[in-house]
């Protein structure tokens, strides 16, 4: 005998026959639609680009990312130990040259100065001591030596007459040698005296030149302290933009110890960086593109950084025009590095049809109202232009706009009628 089925049944069983139906309903349509995508040859005007191949230039270049800083910042330091003592400009302030910035103490440096200056005192005065003494040693050194030459000419007088009365007998030979010997022990003593002389007035110049030289030393330190006190009071020494003011008073600050930037906005210049992919391409000299919105302002790069960080590599670029008006700091701008270039060439304007592979497949318009697949070759490539080394001629209209769903073609028509 049979049975009825369960209701919960009966539902389950129309509802996946629902389903069912339903997928089969949109997959029928959407094989319609892509049926309906094949037959489609035609493409409206106002939906498509174009451009012109011409003769020119093509530049092949690296991306990279940049920011416009001032070409001349200057690190204000302080030239002393000291403290801050007061702020008088703030961050953001157009200044003069001559300005001053903050208000240092000085106080420590100060008596630092005086007390070099009393030693530089006290070696002058023990100088002028020493050479007042080194004088008196000389005169004494020199009379003794007069002294001594009046002795010996009074021996050799005493010599002569015992020589003289040897002859008629009233001195014996004893008395002869005896004065003979006294004459060449003065002699020697002579010698001695006149060596110490001279060498006495040697060293003492000697003595003298290195108190001399102390004190010159003295002198030099005074001089420098004096030099840094003055560089103490912080001036700007051209005109510019405050862009950082250390602005924590009473606190104390190292000699060499930064205080203050200073920005020249009158120039620029640009930090670049790019991947580390391309550091062998990468070198001083390299002509580089910056493009600012619509702008675009040429120069070189300058400085390559040797460090590599997070893969990325690091160069300063130096701008033609470097006072250009759309410049601004801290400003995010494009660098295209120019790696390579081609004097003469076919080009056409760079567009989404180019998908960055040697040889590929675009669309030449033959008729206002055809275009034709046409298979080139891509040459040097960069933000502006594509150089075309085969496949077109200048004066072929390409049309630029991405049709890769119709890339089954080989021709496509092109409505000229308005959306």
């Amino acid at each position: 005998m049979d049975r009825e089925l369960a209701p919960e049944l009966v539902a389950q069983t129309r509802r996946k026959s629902w389903l069912i139906g339903t997928a089969l309903c949109i997959g029928l349509i959407a094989g319609i639609l892509w049926f309906k995508t094949l037959l489609n040859t035609s493409v409206e005007a106002s939906k498509i680009r174009t451009a012109v191949a011409q003769t020119g230039f093509v530049e092949n270049t690296i991306t990279a990312t940049g920011e416009v800083i001032p070409a001349y910042e200057q690190i204000i330091t302080s030239p002393i130990r000291a403290s801050i003592r007061r702020v008088l400009l703030t961050p953001g302030t157009r200044v003069r040259p001559g300005q001053p910035i903050l208000e240092l103490d000085k106080s420590l440096t100060q008596i630092e100065y005086e007390k070099i200056a009393d030693q530089l005192a006290l070696k002058q005065n023990s100088i002028e001591q020493l050479r007042l003494k080194l004088n008196k040693n000389l005169f004494d050194a020199d009379v003794n030596d007069q002294i001594k030459s009046l002795s010996i000419n009074k021996l050799k007088a005493e010599l002569n007459d015992a020589k003289r009365l040897l002859k008629v007998g009233g001195q014996t030979p004893e008395d002869v040698t005896r004065a003979e010997n006294l004459l060449q022990i003065a002699q020697l003593e002579k010698r001695q005296l006149e060596n110490d002389l001279t060498y006495n007035r040697q060293s003492m110049s000697a003595s003298l030149k290195e108190s001399e030289l102390q004190a010159q030393i003295e002198a030099t330190n005074l001089k420098v302290l004096a030099h840094k006190l003055k560089q103490a009071d912080i001036l700007t020494d051209r005109a510019g933009v405050l862009t950082w003011v250390n602005e924590h008073i009473g606190s104390a600050v190292s000699e060499g110890e930064m205080l203050a930037r200073l920005a020249d906005l009158g120039s620029f210049r640009v930090e670049g960086s790019c991947s580390d992919v391309y550091a062998e391409q990468l070198k001083s000299g390299l002509p580089v593109i910056v493009k600012i919105n619509e702008t675009s302002i040429r120069g070189q790069i300058v400085q390559v950084k040797p460090a590599v960080q997070n893969g990325v590599i690091q160069f300063a670029v130096d701008l033609d025009d470097n006072r250009h008006t759309s410049l601004r700091p801290n400003q995010k701008v494009e660098v295209f590095i120019v790696t390579n270039r081609v004097a003469k060439s076919v080009r056409v304007a760079n567009g989404p049809a180019f998908k960055g592979k040697r040889k590929q497949f675009i669309y030449v318009m033959t008729s206002p109202t055809v275009a034709t697949r046409r298979e080139i070759e891509v040459g040097l490539s960069n933000f502006d232009w594509v150089e075309i080394k085969s496949g077109l001629q200048p004066g072929d209209q390409v049309i630029l706009t991405d049709l890769s769903e119709f890339a089954h073609l080989e021709q496509l028509t092109i409505d000229p009628k308005k959306p």
